[in-house]
């Protein structure tokens, strides 16, 4: 692990292989951090010059006073990757990290060489869309609500307790689960992982979001750059019909399917997820 000032703040990241290679960027989402590559990145960094920076506000990265907005994201990431002097890239993400893979490629499409996505956040028309499990559904609008949201994430640490460990079909070990919770041992250091239910986009709202995800795809599917969407036929967000949509929507995707799995999939098949990347790195 490393940390480099960034804005206002610092950006913690694990680095992997020789800075003369292509870089990789992994960007986790919610409410995980850098550790969700560690099992994936070393089959990578034969190839690349691999880096996995903990968003802001979490994993070892600072914690500064902002909203946590998606676009504050996409500020520090980008501060980031300038800081770092990485001119071309390839972007690898899940959760929100997809999004924001996404958005980057957006924003630089000189720069971009490839983006890898898995279980990636969407713009969902319907709540039904979003999940199809009613309890999971209003549990998501519990948390968007004021009041509630603070109960469940910040008092109940809800995303880690809870969410974390069904989020793998494989059990997670102590030694795991210690590493998931540690940058998130009070109620106010777990603000940023309430700011990304309150955004994620459902039903046309938050509609700023809503429409920067949307913008932000459209570009994607013209863009010529190879893409390429690992998905678990069950998975949560992006199961095999919504994978298989994307693939269709997005110019030059390969798709990549893997085994069962729910929503956090590099900790049931790192193996398979380092070396697909691996071998379609363009």
């Amino acid at each position: 692990m490393h940390s480099i000032p960034v804005l206002n703040s610092t950006i913690a990241y694990r680095e992997l292989g020789e800075r003369s290679s292509r870089a990789v960027i992994f960007l986790h989402g919610n409410p995980t951090h850098s550790f969700i590559w560690r099992d994936i990145m070393p089959h990578v960094a034969a190839k690349a010059w691999c880096l996995a920076p903990d968003l802001i506000g979490f994993g070892a990265s600072g914690k500064p006073d902002i909203a946590y907005s998606f676009l504050e994201h996409a500020a520090y990431l980008e501060a980031f990757l300038q800081q770092m002097e990485i001119e071309e890239f390839t972007l690898v993400g899940q959760d929100w990290g997809g999004a924001l893979a996404i958005h980057l490629a957006a924003r630089y499409p000189t720069k971009v060489r490839g983006v890898a996505l898995m279980e990636f956040v969407r713009p969902s028309p319907t709540w039904e869309d979003f999940h199809p499990l009613e309890q999971a559904r209003e549990r998501f609008k519990l948390m968007r609500a004021p009041g509630s949201g603070e109960e469940f994430v910040l008092q109940q640490n809800f995303f880690i307790e809870q969410m974390l460990p069904k989020g793998s079909l494989r059990p997670l070990t102590v030694e795991e689960m210690d590493a998931y919770r540690a940058p998130f041992p009070t109620p106010e250091s777990r603000k940023p992982m309430l700011a990304f239910p309150r955004m994620m986009p459902i039903a046309g709202e938050p509609a700023d979001v809503y429409q920067l995800i949307e913008h932000n795809e459209a570009i994607m599917a013209t863009a010529q750059y190879p893409k390429l969407i690992l998905f678990s036929p069950n998975g949560v967000l992006t199961p095999r019909a919504v994978a298989e949509r994307y693939a269709a929507k997005f110019a030059n995707c390969k798709l990549v399917e893997l085994g069962e799995g729910t929503h956090n999939i590099q900790e049931d098949h790192p193996e398979v997820i380092g070396r697909a990347i691996a071998a379609w790195l363009p």
